[in-house]
């Protein structure tokens, strides 16, 4: 039997690990990638609850524990960098707090993926999809490069204002803006770092924090929270300056992060929001990851969801005969939504609460991080911490799969 074929578009975590399992399970599976090769950048993630499970399912837990950034735990602190409350690593999965067990960088973790997928995976840097036509029997893709070419299936999983989503579904999806920008990049490491997660919380919604890595340099962030997406069309050096604007009145670390994002060559932007798309499927289309539903980082888990995502729709498709797929895309919604719907939940008054513009709202903010870090409240901490935890089994992934 000829095995269907199935074109996944994007290659950061969901796109590979969908891609691991549709080939496991026999489907004919191409990948496109719109980077001219893997993206190797970008910041520490962790791996938590029921994708933990995933990933002992894929034999790779031990090879991401090899990669693990070494974060020992989150410290947050003052303007002096004095410690005001910490959380340190548990090492057991099931109690993570704000540090995993699992903590690792997110080029890193695409790396193990596409290394994991079978010789049969082909692989598809530097294009990318600009028709989708579909009929009952498959659907037919036009790359930027020229070629067309017929797919049983298609699953788009890219982020958060995915092209091709909007070529498929049309328009742009439902939007929670959270009113808040983070910018990534990396930084020199010094002799005084340690392998602590340091955030500093203060004044005027902004969050700075700094964070280990296992390749010798450090990841940082600067947050604050805005009514506009003002950074949005900017170049580079518009967004070097803004961030300059807004952040250089700060001590501590954030002088040494400005300098750094100067000469930094990963930059990056994030206009936080949440993507809630009420439907994930289209004929033989199917969403996964952020390009169906993003939590950002407020909400967490992304990656956990991604990976836990790709298995639960490689898994159903793999329980489908021909023609199956529309019931099997029905199913992974109705499995997958429950967690989805729990990860955008925020907290009442998030994120503003998170990033107060206040002083007093900052010393609320610093308490609270005190009674959370307390011997007392720590089990309560670490369950609001602990990650997407399915409320049922995984499904059961069939055999091979044929036309």
């Amino acid at each position: 039997m000829t095995p269907r074929r199935v074109l996944v578009t994007g290659a950061s975590v969901a796109g590979p690990a969908v891609a691991y399992w549709l080939a496991e399970v026999g489907f004919a599976v191409t990948v496109v990638e719109r980077a001219p090769e893997l993206r190797d950048g970008g910041q520490n993630i962790d791996i938590r609850s029921t994708a933990r499970d995933v990933v002992q399912r894929m034999g790779l837990e031990e090879a991401v524990r090899a990669q693990n950034t070494g974060e020992v735990g989150t410290r947050f602190v003052d303007e002096a960098g004095a410690v005001v409350s910490e959380f340190p690593l548990r090492g057991d999965g099931e109690r993570d707090g704000p540090t995993a067990e699992l903590e690792i960088l997110r080029g890193t973790l695409a790396r193990l993926l596409v290394d994991a997928c079978p010789s049969s995976v082909d692989w598809r840097y530097g294009d990318h999809v600009t028709a989708v036509t579909q009929d009952d029997e498959g659907v037919d893709v036009d790359f930027a490069g020229g070629t067309r070419e017929r797919f049983d299936l298609l699953v788009i999983a890219e982020g958060v204002g995915s092209p091709t989503r909007r070529l498929v579904f049309g328009g742009e999806p439902a939007e929670r803006a959270l009113g808040m920008y983070i910018a990534y990049g990396t930084i020199s490491r010094e002799p005084h770092d340690d392998d602590w997660w340091r955030c500093l919380v203060t004044r005027g919604g902004r969050q700075i924090t700094v964070r280990p890595d296992n390749v010798g340099s450090l990841r940082a962030t600067l947050s604050v929270r805005v009514g506009e997406p003002v950074l949005d069309g900017l170049d580079a050096y518009g967004i070097r300056r803004e961030l300059c604007r807004r952040f250089a009145d700060l001590g501590w670390e954030v002088p040494r992060i400005l300098d750094g994002f100067e000469y930094a060559d990963d930059l990056y932007v994030d206009w936080l929001r949440q993507v809630r798309t009420p439907v994930w499927h289209r004929g033989r289309v199917c969403l996964l990851g952020d390009a169906a539903w993003c939590v950002t980082p407020i909400g967490g888990g992304g990656t956990s969801l991604a990976l836990t995502g790709a298995y639960v729709l490689a898994a159903f498709l793999s329980r489908a005969g021909d023609g199956g797929h529309s019931e099997a895309f029905t199913r992974y919604d109705g499995w997958m939504r429950p967690l989805i719907d729990a990860a955008q939940k925020l907290p009442p008054g998030v994120p503003r609460i998170a990033a107060p513009r206040s002083g007093a709202g900052v010393r609320v903010l610093r308490w609270g991080t005190k009674v959370a870090a307390s011997s007392v409240l720590r089990g309560v901490t670490t369950r609001l911490t602990a990650g997407p935890r399915a409320q049922q089994e995984l499904p059961r992934l069939a055999g091979t799969v044929g036309g």
